[in-house]
């Protein structure tokens, strides 16, 4: 197969360009990524399978005119994201729904992939634009952090999750790892804040509601996930949005 064969893509991500062929999903990862990008990926999704959350199953990892491939079951359906879009008075609803998809994903324990403390880590520690002292403080402040064992997505958020008819299936999983679910949830409250800060409170009040976790436990993870999101370098995202709620941990304390 030649990657010309595949058509035109139906999503472009940082790391990927998605195909759907054949009625199947055909992931296509960027040259610049390591070679055991897509391995790694399969290997998370194949473990959250294993552990019961919906996922698309993994038909094959492969490679496609020289670049990484992932080939797994085709979904079809709408993302929340979309449903929100198209029905904003649903948005608490649909919200809702996924915070019950996150937590149940959220009560798997395990030990299989990698550690959420030393994915964190590695990410603070080649983090532009931090100095090596805030950087040793930080890792410092990840070291005190309560440990769980928890299954986490890494990246939940209303555009991963696919509605069909047979459920709800959470995709893209290269940034799951195992650990304490207050960081996977003060993930999403960021990526959510960056475009709307009244959404990410409402995701945050919905999930502290369903969980018994207070904010404060949460929003103690802030400094951290800002630190590790700037080393992802994406485009869509402030660099000084992000060492703004650094600095005012740092001033906090």
């Amino acid at each position: 197969m030649n990657i010309d064969d595949l058509g035109e893509p139906f999503a472009v991500g940082n790391t990927a360009k998605v195909y759907l062929f054949e009625h199947k999903i055909i992931k296509v990862f960027n040259d610049n990524l390591p070679e055991t990008e897509s391995i790694n990926e399969a290997y998370k999704q194949e473990y959250a399978y294993s552990c019961g959350v919906h996922v698309p199953k993994i038909l094959d990892v492969t490679n496609i005119s020289g670049k990484q491939a992932i080939f797994m079951e085709y979904i079809p359906g709408k993302t929340i994201g979309e449903l929100i879009s198209h029905n904003p008075e649903q948005e608490e609803h649909y919200l809702s729904i996924s915070v019950d998809i996150q937590q149940r994903i959220h009560q798997n324990e395990g030990s299989h992939i990698e550690h959420m403390s030393a994915k964190l880590n590695r990410q603070i520690k080649i983090a532009p634009k931090l100095e090596n002292n805030l950087k040793a403080l930080l890792i410092d402040k990840l070291d005190s952090m309560p440990i769980e064992s928890r299954l986490c997505h890494g990246d939940y958020h209303i555009f991963n999750v696919i509605k069909s008819d047979s459920g709800a299936a959470t995709i893209d999983w290269v940034d799951a790892s195992i650990g304490n679910i207050r960081a996977d949830v003060y993930r999403t409250y960021l990526l959510y804040s960056q475009f709307s800060g009244e959404m990410a409170d409402m995701y945050l009040n919905l999930y502290c509601k369903k969980s018994g976790l207070s904010k404060v436990e949460i929003l103690e993870w802030a400094p951290i996930i800002a630190a590790a999101r700037l080393s992802e370098d994406v485009s869509s995202e402030s660099s000084d949005r992000l060492l703004k709620i650094i600095n005012h941990y740092i001033e906090a304390n």
